[in-house]
C-alpha cells in the first residue's frame, strides 16, 4: 500500500509519527508524498491551542477530498485531536475511517488492515499506559538529528492546558529503553539528540523515586557517534544541582535550555497554576548564567491571560527587557474548552492580546538583533544542515539554535560539506535572527 503521512503539531507528535512510519514500513508498506497516489492517508493531529485545532481540522477536510474525488481507500486520524474529539470527527467528517487516540498509535497497522477489510473503527487505549513497539522509527528530520521522547503525559495541570486530559499523567520511559533507542539512532547516523517530553526535568520520578535526568544524560553521553545532546521543555522550578553539574561536566551536552516560564507577574503565574514566582524565575536564570556563562536560554510566554492588566503586561515587558532571553516566543492566550482558565472572568479581547504579543516580540527583536551582532568575530562549531541552492554556501545551526524554532547560520565556502558534518566557522555578519559565517580552514 502507498501511505502518505501528515504530521502536525509538536516534536513529540513527530516522534509518534516516526514510530508509526516504522511499524508500517516493517509491514512492507510504501511511503509516498503525493496525495493523488496514496492508498492510505494518516493525519497525526494537534489540538493544543485554537490555531492548531483549526489546522488539524482543515487538513483532515483537505485529505477527505481524495476519498470522495480520488482513489483514496482509507483516511485515518491519530493524535491529540483524535483523542479529544473522536465522536465529533466521525459525525462531522464521514470520510474518516478510523480514529486512534494518543496511546494507540502502535495499533496503526491493525487499524489500516481493518479499514481495508471495511471494518474501520475507534482505537482508544488507556491514556495512562505507555505504548511500546519494537519497530525502528523512520526519521523524518534528515537523519543527522533526532528527537528522543523520554516521557509521556504531564502532571502539572496548568489551568490553561488540556494536555493532561489528552495525554494522561506523567510516565517516564524506562532508561534502558531510551539508551537502546539512542544507540540505534546514533548507529543510523544521528549526530544530535534532542530530549523532549511535556516536561523533561522530572524524568524518572515515577519510575525511580527521584529525578534521574542527569543519570540518563550521563548514559547518553557515553554513546559513540553522538556529538550534541540538547534538552527542551525544562520547568524552571525543577532544575537542580545535578542537572547543572552534568551540563557543566559533559562536553556533549549543549549549553542550551528551553525554559517555558509563561509569565512573570506573580498573580498571573498563580492563576495559571504555575509553581514559580518572579523572584524564583529570576534566581534560576541568574544561577544558570553564573554557573554556565555561555548558556543560551530560550523561553515561551503567554500574553492576554484572563485578568492580565496593562500594569501586569508592562511588568512582563520589563522582565523580558531585564532578563534578555537569548531566544523567546510569545503566544496569545487560547481559551481552550474544559480548562479552568476558559471559565475565568475578565477574559481579554483578542485585539488586546495581539497588541501585547506584538509589543513583546518587538522588544525581543531588539534583544535578538543585538545578540546576533555581538556574535560577529566569534569562532563557533556549526552542524551543517544542507546546501544553499546555486551558491557556494551551506546552512547550519550552532549549539545556540534548536531546529525549527531558532535561527540559522549561512556558511560561505568552496569546500564540499555534507548534512550532519560539523565545521568550525567564523561569524562575519548578522541577518536579523540569522548569522553569516565563513569556514575556517
Amino acid at each position: 500500500m502507498n501511505i502518505l503521512f501528515v504530521s502536525l503539531g509538536c516534536d513529540k507528535n513527530l516522534v509518534d509519527s516516526e514510530v508509526m512510519l516504522g511499524i508500517l514500513m516493517a509491514r512492507g508498506h510504501r511511503m509516498v508524498d503525493d496525495e493523488a497516489i496514496a492508498d492510505v492517508i494518516v493525519v497525526n493531529t494537534c489540538c493544543f491551542i485554537h490555531d492548531a485545532k483549526e489546522e488539524s481540522i482543515q487538513t483532515i477536510l483537505e485529505m477527505a477530498d481524495y476519498k470522495t474525488k480520488g482513489s483514496l481507500k482509507a483516511l485515518i486520524v491519530t493524535g491529540c485531536l483524535a483523542q479529544r474529539y473522536q465522536k465529533e470527527i466521525f459525525e462531522e467528517i464521514p470520510e474518516v475511517d478510523a480514529v486512534l487516540g494518543t496511546a494507540s498509535y502502535h495499533k496503526i497497522a491493525e487499524a489500516i488492515d481493518r479499514v481495508l477489510e471495511e471494518r474501520g473503527g475507534l482505537y482508544l487505549e488507556d491514556i495512562h499506559s505507555l505504548p511500546k513497539t519494537d519497530s525502528r522509527r523512520i526519521l523524518t528530520t534528515g537523519g543527522h538529528y533526532a528527537y528522543l521522547k523520554i516521557a509521556e503525559g504531564c502532571d502539572k495541570n496548568c489551568t490553561y492546558c488540556i494536555i493532561p486530559r489528552i495525554r494522561g499523567n506523567y510516565r517516564s520511559v524506562p532508561m534502558e529503553r531510551l539508551l537502546k533507542e539512542a544507540e540505534e539512532l546514533a548507529g543510523a547516523g544521528v549526530r544530535e539528540l534532542i530530549l523532549v517530553a511535556q516536561e523533561t526535568t522530572i524524568y524518572g520520578m515515577d519510575l525511580y523515586g527521584e529525578k534521574t535526568l542527569h543519570k540518563l544524560l550521563r548514559g547518553l553521553c557515553k554513546i559513540s557517534g553522538l556529538r550534541w545532546i540538547r534538552i527542551l521543555y525544562c520547568y524552571p522550578e525543577e532544575i537542580d544541582e545535578n542537572l547543572i553539574r552534568v551540563m557543566k561536566e559533559e562536553p556533549k551536552i549543549c549549553h542550551y535550555l528551553d525554559l517555558p516560564i509563561q509569565h512573570a507577574n506573580d498573580e498571573i503565574l498563580k492563576r495559571m497554576g504555575r509553581k514559580t514566582t518572579k523572584k524564583q524565575l529570576t534566581d534560576i536564570i541568574f544561577r544558570l548564567r553564573a554557573e554556565i556563562p555561555d548558556i543560551v536560554l530560550r523561553t515561551t510566554l503567554i500574553t492576554g491571560f484572563p485578568g492580565e492588566t496593562d500594569a501586569w503586561h508592562e511588568e512582563l515587558m520589563e522582565f523580558v527587557d531585564e532578563m534578555e532571553f537569548d531566544r523567546l516566543g510569545v503566544f496569545t492566550f487560547s481559551r481552550e474548552e474544559d480548562t479552568p482558565a476558559a471559565a475565568m472572568p475578565d477574559q481579554i479581547p483578542e485585539a488586546v492580546k495581539e497588541t501585547r504579543q506584538a509589543e513583546l516580540m518587538e522588544l525581543q527583536q531588539e534583544i535578538a538583533f543585538d545578540f546576533a551582532e555581538d556574535m560577529i568575530g566569534r569562532e563557533i562549531a556549526v552542524m551543517i544542515e544542507g546546501r544553499v541552492a546555486d551558491e557556494n554556501a551551506y546552512v547550519g545551526r550552532t549549539y545556540m539554535d534548536a531546529p525549527g524554532v531558532d535561527g540559522l547560520i549561512f556558511v560561505n565556502t568552496e569546500e564540499e560539506l555534507m548534512s550532519g558534518d560539523f565545521a568550525r566557522v567564523k561569524v562575519t555578519g548578522a541577518l536579523e535572527y540569522d548569522l553569516i559565517g565563513e569556514l575556517i580552514e
